[in-house]
């Protein structure tokens, strides 16, 4: 089994900016100099049809010398998805996305793809995905799949798009007090808040948070801890302490 290739962004465009923006030149980075033709899965899509969000996609990757084919053209997905040289998952609805991956039977093929040693990008739901269960996503269950257990390229579940900010008259809950929830159902799990702007570059053993704004981690009983650009969050969660 080859070491893990994955980049885990936040959220597609910053305010202001094109598709993308923030995010292209590192993505280029991450997947080099050669075309890898990365197959796209557009499933997470539901106000804009498969064959747009491939077009808009497309664009950005074509700009740094790859170019993007959506999977929805293939006659058989299953093959599609094993032929992969590199996986990319965009973002929309992640209980969408994952019924779609369960029904179209490439959820197992893309674990299998990726573990191989093809690299994944993902972002929002397609960040998701790549964690155990997409059990901390901001989506509405506008579909039911069938069970909430992902790819588990991550042994956390991100949330994307993290905002830690309290709106002023709003007594409802806080992002902080759902993912406190999920951790006192899931004591043993631990959670990474992804300021948008933001990414989780993984390679191998070490997981590096990319992008000009710190990531928070929760875990059970312990306050959340900011983690710095350029820091290992596999080496933060695995050394702090617990409580």
């Amino acid at each position: 089994m080859a070491d893990l290739r994955l980049l885990l962004l936040s959220n597609s465009t910053n305010a202001g900016e094109p598709y993308l923006g923030y995010s292209i030149g590192e993505i280029g980075r991450f997947l080099g100099s050669d075309d890898l033709a990365p197959l796209f899965i557009p499933y997470a899509a539901e106000m804009v049809s498969y064959d747009d969000y491939e077009a808009i996609a497309a664009g950005p990757f074509a700009s740094v010398g790859q170019t993007l084919t959506s999977v929805h053209h293939a006659a058989d997905p299953v093959v599609a998805v094993a032929a992969a040289r590199a996986i990319v998952i965009g973002g929309g609805n992640s209980f969408r996305l994952l019924r779609q991956l369960q029904q179209q039977r490439i959820l197992g093929p893309i674990g299998d793809v990726v573990r191989r040693g093809a690299p994944y990008v993902g972002w929002s739901a397609g960040s998701n995905v790549a964690c155990p269960t997409i059990r901390t996503t901001n989506d509405m269950p506008i579909v039911e799949p069938a069970g909430f257990a992902a790819l588990a390229f991550v042994p956390i579940q991100i949330n994307p798009h993290y905002v830690s900010n309290v709106i002023p008259g709003h007594a409802g809950e806080t992002r902080d007090g759902r993912i406190a929830e999920f951790l006192h159902a899931n004591p043993d799990q631990v959670v990474i808040g992804l300021r948008e702007g933001t990414m989780l570059r993984v390679e191998g053993a070490r997981a590096t948070i990319v992008g000009a704004r710190p990531a928070r981690v929760f875990r059970h009983d312990s306050a959340p801890v900011e983690i710095e650009p350029g820091s290992d969050l596999y080496q933060i969660v695995r050394s702090a302490p617990r409580g």
